[in-house]
């Protein structure tokens, strides 16, 4: 394979001090994970040390090694005075240097769902760079363009936050060609005022865009004429809007939302078109219009692109299914376990409505963090929702949610726990034979435990395919 890094061409992006050549095949900043002939990165945290592990990555063989301090090793290095600033020097050298058309999604919901769509959309047209997991943040970003080859035709990036600021410097990295806005909802709402704050932090994306380049707006977001200002205050002249707002570029006229799948007939860019997207929910299929909006504004083919996605599979922590063993039979699980916010416990709510049950509907929740003194209410507020879609029992887990098993009737109440660890034995113990049941929860509270403790029984068997781009 054509080395991704040599010594020389990674000094030139760090300004380091070289000892040892080397010629890496890919970037690494977990030993545990890495592949043989990656460019070792050694971060280090508030926990960790990654000039502790230099000797580990060199014996699953790292090509070499980026330290701020010299190690003990045989292994080529780089010395760099912070090895977080050199891995996003890596990231903008690689850049720079790639011909790929670059696009970034960010958004309160529905930001990895979009990355997913978006890389199957277009692989269609060309190679895609694209990571299979969040990698999201001022780590995760700076990795996967770091990663990037000079050869690929297009890169698929996702962008999260939960301060002012951040986007603005993931985005000066990333310089995107399209920058997408899936949606503006209370989220982080521990660190913004309201949802203009959201949306404000949110077109920082704009910031980084290409000259010529795109900005790709939820034409259904009440903030949109907020973000197009923005954009456009940023000198992103193309502003395209996606939704059943007839106004926009790309526009839905009916979604046939089914338990496997949906069928999506919109207008891009004047043209009628069909497609299906291979996993379920509206939200699913309202989002696969930013990925043909993406399309659209890099002048590729619609109609080809939005074919791939029939194949999508879903995400492990998001919409995954698969059966599982209780006495006397089995359940299916809905494993929406990864993050949560209200606007995304919603559409998961409206997810588990689709699909058909002989037995109960049930949803197992965990709290949704980061939302400040208004916790307790976005959280009662989900008795509603889940009256309006006809959950039978609800069972939560973590002090927020005790709001909402407050709110329920009696009749709909599950079981309240303290976490996820104590909710995870009672649920299993309350299910039924032919039971639906939901498992959502923000990242800390921890609800793969549920999850996991619902596939350990024997029998259960586990389906669902990781992101292959």
């Amino acid at each position: 394979m054509t080395p991704l890094w040599t010594n020389e061409s990674a000094v030139a992006a760090t300004g380091g001090d070289s000892r040892g050549a080397f010629a890496a095949t890919g970037v690494s900043i977990d030993s545990r994970t890495l592949a043989r002939g990656d460019l070792f990165v050694a971060l280090s945290g508030p926990n960790f040390d990654g000039h502790d592990y230099v000797g580990a990555a060199a014996e699953k063989g790292a090509a070499g090694a980026v330290v701020s301090r010299r190690v003990d090793s045989a292994l080529p290095q780089i010395a760099v005075g912070d090895t977080l600033a050199a891995l996003t020097a890596l990231a903008r050298a690689a850049r720079a240097r790639a011909r790929a058309r670059v696009i970034a999604i960010t958004g309160s919901v529905g930001k990895t769902g979009t990355r997913a769509m978006c890389a199957r959309a277009f692989s269609a047209l060309g190679s895609v760079h694209a990571s299979g997991a969040s990698h999201n943040n001022h780590v995760g970003l700076p990795l996967t363009l770091a990663r990037l080859r000079p050869d690929r035709d297009f890169a698929v990036l996702e962008m999260g936050m939960n301060h002012p600021g951040e986007i603005a410097a993931l985005t000066a990295a990333a310089r995107p060609d399209v920058a997408i806005v899936t949606a503006v909802a209370p989220a982080h709402m521990e660190f913004f005022r309201d949802l203009a704050e959201i949306a404000d932090a949110k077109a920082e994306i704009f910031e980084g865009v290409t000259r010529g380049g795109a900005a790709v707006l939820n034409r259904d977001d009440a903030n949109f004429d907020r973000l197009a200002a923005a954009a456009r205050a940023r000198g992103v002249e193309r502003v395209i809007g996606f939704g059943s707002d007839s106004a926009g570029e790309v526009v839905m006229h009916s979604c046939a939302a089914g338990p496997e799948s949906s069928f999506v007939r919109a207008a891009a860019g004047g043209a009628e078109l069909g497609w299906t997207v291979g996993i379920p929910g509206r939200h699913w299929a309202h989002n696969s219009l930013a990925a043909v909006a993406a399309v659209h504004a890099l002048g590729g083919d619609c109609a080809r692109a939005a074919a791939t996605l029939a194949s999508l599979e879903s995400l492990p922590g998001r919409g995954r299914r698969f059966p599982a063993a209780v006495a006397g039979g089995s359940v299916e699980v809905i494993d929406e376990a990864y993050n949560a916010s209200p606007a995304s416990m919603a559409a998961a709510f409206d997810l588990l409505a689709l699909v058909p049950a002989r037995g109960r509907r049930i949803a197992v929740l965990g709290d949704m963090l980061e939302l400040g003194a208004r916790a307790p209410a976005f959280h009662a507020a989900l008795a509603g929702d889940a009256e309006r879609t006809g959950i039978d029992l609800v069972f939560t887990a973590g002090p927020s949610m005790a709001a909402l098993n407050a709110a329920l009737p009696p009749a709909r109440r599950g079981a309240h726990a303290s976490d996820s660890a104590a909710l995870a034995p009672i649920v299993c113990a309350g299910l039924r034979p032919h039971d639906v049941v939901l498992v959502k929860g923000s990242r800390g509270a921890a609800m793969e435990r549920v999850v996991a403790a619902l596939e350990s029984p024997p029998g259960a068997a586990a389906e669902g395919a990781v992101d292959a781009f």
